[in-house]
């Protein structure tokens, strides 16, 4: 069954009525190519100015699509021969948060990322994208292999946040995120980031500190969720559309204030619409950011990477 967004409505009301039309020109074979033509036309305007126009709750929203492509369908889609790769060596394997080796235009990269499920049974295997410790310190884990066989590192978040349930921050869920933040801003080798979904809070940024941070059009990277926001401040989740306006979460915002490095157009509609064609502008901006970050010297790599996030957040009054 096909989701439909409350301001999906209309659009979803336009495409029924052309084709109940075009069944209707062929049952009764009456030619009605004009008004189909016509309402076809409209549809694309109203499309078009509904997706041009979104809020950033609707955004929001879009990013949490559940046909949206999640990690391994880009993986899938951008490189070759993905061998998946389990467990942290110290407790076990987190479904929530895969990672492995793969082929980029001839380039071995390792790569990472968060992955939801499909339906509920996929949902629950994979936390519904939410990692326990253990994933971090699994992504921790080859990134120093990464390192060890010069391999740039290219990670995917699309998480509403790390697990906050009683068994992962008795495994250290704050501690995990926190070393890998360290960790990777010291790092040898290339990172490129790409914000496919949900970009929530510390679980997004446990595998997010990159030299190149790039969010797609109609995904979000935020400190907190819009939800969360609005009970703490308003308490009140009818002001969540309120919460997502002040967060400045979507991509557009955060380029504007230098905490990400571009935004990636999707089709219209969202990715979940087109996933080959987002993923092409997925491996577009993966090419060229590889192409400029490999040349460099590791001295001026971690230089860059350091003044990149040392400025975020610097102003002028």
């Amino acid at each position: 069954m096909a989701i439909v967004l409350e301001f999906e409505k209309p659009i979803i009301e336009l495409e029924k009525k052309i084709e109940e039309l075009r069944k209707f020109t062929q049952k009764e074979e009456i030619d009605l190519s004009d008004e189909i033509t016509k309402l076809t036309g409209r549809l694309e305007h109203l499309r078009k100015n509904i997706f041009d126009n979104l809020t950033p709750w609707q955004k929001v929203q879009l990013a949490r699509h559940p046909n949206r492509p999640y990690t391994l369908d880009y993986v899938s889609m951008i490189m070759e021969g993905f061998m998946e790769i389990h467990g942290d060596r110290h407790f076990g394997d987190d479904r929530a948060l895969i990672t492995g080796i793969a082929r980029f235009e001839g380039q071995s990269v390792m790569v990472m990322g968060h992955q939801k499920g499909r339906d509920t049974k996929e949902n629950l295997m994979r936390n519904f994208g939410c990692a326990h410790p253990e994933g971090y310190r699994k992504a921790m884990r080859l990134m120093n292999m990464a390192e060890k066989y010069k391999l740039p590192i290219v990670t995917f978040i699309d998480t509403p946040g790390a697990y906050p349930g009683v068994g992962a921050e008795e495994r250290g869920q704050a501690e995990a995120i926190a070393y890998n933040l360290r960790a990777m801003s010291g790092l040898t080798v290339p990172i490129v980031v790409f914000v496919i979904g949900e970009g929530g809070s510390g679980g997004a940024l446990g595998i997010g500190v990159g030299d190149r941070v790039f969010v797609l059009e109609n995904a979000y990277y935020s400190v907190i969720s819009p939800e969360g926001c609005a009970a703490i401040l308003w308490k009140d989740r009818a002001r969540t559309p309120d919460a997502a306006m002040s967060l400045k979460l979507t991509g557009v915002d955060l380029l504007k204030m230098g905490v990400i490095d571009g935004v990636i157009p999707e089709p219209l509609g969202g990715a979940h619409r087109n996933p080959e064609d987002t993923a092409k502008e997925i491996k577009k901006m993966l090419k060229k950011s590889l192409d400029e970050l490999l040349p460099l010297l590791v001295e001026k790599l971690v230089e860059q990477r350091y003044n990149k996030y040392r400025e975020i957040g610097v102003y002028k009054e």
